[in-house]
């Protein structure tokens, strides 16, 4: 990914004004990475982040309508730098099982800032899609939001995966299934690993999770 100009395309749907088109917008994303990832969904407040860019709180309910939403931007924003990264990396790959299996990599592998965004810290935020993104869609909001396209990114990610999947075994019934089981999975082994590492074979020293995924899935869909 490095030294490619790549753009990330944000739906107008999922702010109030575009966070890309200013200064004040980029501190907002790459401070509200720093604080969420320090302090917790929970505990984040637009005061805490005006505050933290000493910038007015009202100035960020311009970009934003509230916390929610702008957890919603970046968790679209993370995604939608999966997909750049899944059309790299399987592109000019002939076998679908070898773009299957780098798919599975990129799903489940850290991701290692490589610079390519100046004001989004991709580590940061892959930390934040760990820990907090089960809060952007499990919520009383879900259905409207579905309608508006809030998840239009992590759908495209996921079909994408079970196109790959349905290549290989057009019979398998359940490819949607399983890459949802994938991603969710793995967040969640990460979370074990970092806090709860009775509840799962990974430790920070040896990461599991790739291999495991990679040997579940394709004894899935033989």
């Amino acid at each position: 990914m490095k030294n490619l100009n790549i753009h990330i395309e944000i739906s107008p749907e999922l702010y109030s004004k575009n966070p890309d088109s200013s200064e004040l917008g980029h501190k907002i994303i790459s401070n509200s990475i720093v604080l969420i990832n320090d302090i917790g969904y929970e505990a984040f407040t637009f005061k805490k982040l005006g505050q933290l860019i000493e910038s007015p709180e009202s100035s960020i309910y311009r970009y934003f309508e509230n916390k929610h939403a702008l957890l919603v931007y970046l968790t679209s924003w993370y995604w939608t730098l999966i997909e750049y990264r899944l059309v790299f990396a399987t592109t000019n790959v002939v076998s679908p099982e070898e773009r299957l299996k780098k798919s599975i990599a990129i799903l489940t592998q850290p991701i290692l800032a490589d610079n390519a965004f100046s004001y989004v810290d991709e580590v940061l935020l892959s930390k934040i899609i760990f820990t907090e993104s089960l809060k952007v869609y499990h919520t009383k909001s879900v259905d409207v939001e579905n309608k508006k396209g809030c998840f239009k990114a992590y759908k495209k990610v996921v079909q994408r995966v079970s196109n790959l999947i349905l290549e290989i075994n057009p019979k398998f019934k359940y490819p949607h299934m399983l890459v949802t089981t994938l991603i969710e999975g793995t967040h969640q082994q990460k979370y074990f690993a970092e806090h709860l590492p009775a509840l799962t074979d990974v430790t920070k020293e040896k990461a599991f999770i790739s291999d495991f995924y990679t040997t579940l899935i394709f004894k899935a869909i033989k």
